[in-house]
């Protein structure tokens, strides 16, 4: 069993600082009037420059808070509603120019709520959504390999364990979860085989049982200077 932190990831985002004060105009030659009109183009143009940085601001604060309170619901067992407030960041995050660091958390933060609700298929999915914006996550390799090894995805889960060992060499966790994950894997792989061979044993029956014949009477001998295989007929009839 692969331990995870399951703690979903926080961030902390600067509250927006106010803008100092423009200082105050120079006297000018021109008219009233005139020194008015001039002057009022710039001004409005750098508030509304101003006003678009703060509305950026305000959008990355609400797509936190909403992660927030996600990781709130989730420390409080209520693994539902935190995904519903993670979706909510996420359609927030949606708004703004550059949000990857956001919404690559809150897919994590998704994938742990299905984790725990014992939803593997869906915490694949948002793990990969992820890792599509940060490859390098290593907390959503390790959730998507826990997933895999829940469903029995051996060689998916020790790929996923591989690539955590490659960003981070001291990972001792994927280290452990290789150690545990490759027998299982090759456990696997052999009664995979073992299946295979007892279906193609049947289907070469139903044939041969045609003649009189089954798969018995046929015994495959191995060329010790090659290793290729012959096949010699036996009349097991007795």
């Amino acid at each position: 069993m692969v331990v995870i932190e399951p703690e979903p990831e926080a961030e902390e985002t600067p509250r927006p600082s106010s803008p100092p004060a423009p200082a105050p105009a120079p006297a000018s030659e021109f008219p009233v009037g005139v020194e008015a009109a001039r002057a009022e183009g710039p001004e409005d143009s750098f508030e509304d420059a101003l006003t678009d940085e703060q509305m950026r601001e305000k959008t990355r604060i609400q797509a936190n808070d909403a992660k927030t309170e996600g990781n709130k619901l989730f420390a409080a067992g209520q693994f539902g509603d935190a995904l519903s407030q993670y979706e909510i960041a996420l359609q927030i995050a949606a708004e703004m120019e550059s949000a990857e660091d956001i919404c690559s958390a809150c897919y994590s933060n998704r994938a742990v709520c299905f984790l725990k609700l014992g939803k593997y298929e869906e915490t694949i999915k948002e793990c990969t959504k992820a890792l599509d914006l940060n490859p390098s996550y290593l907390k959503a390799l390790l959730r998507r390999g826990e997933a895999h090894e829940k469903l029995e995805h051996y060689d998916e889960a020790i790929a996923d364990m591989r690539k955590v060992i490659e960003l981070d060499p001291s990972n001792e966790q994927a280290k452990r979860s290789l150690f545990r994950l490759e027998p299982l894997a090759a456990e696997k792989r052999e009664k995979m085989k073992e299946e295979m061979i007892a279906k193609l044993k049947d289907l070469g029956n139903s044939v041969l049982g045609r003649f009189g014949m089954s798969v018995d009477n046929f015994k495959a001998v191995k060329d010790p200077n090659t290793g290729s295989y012959s096949m010699s007929f036996q009349n097991n009839t007795g």
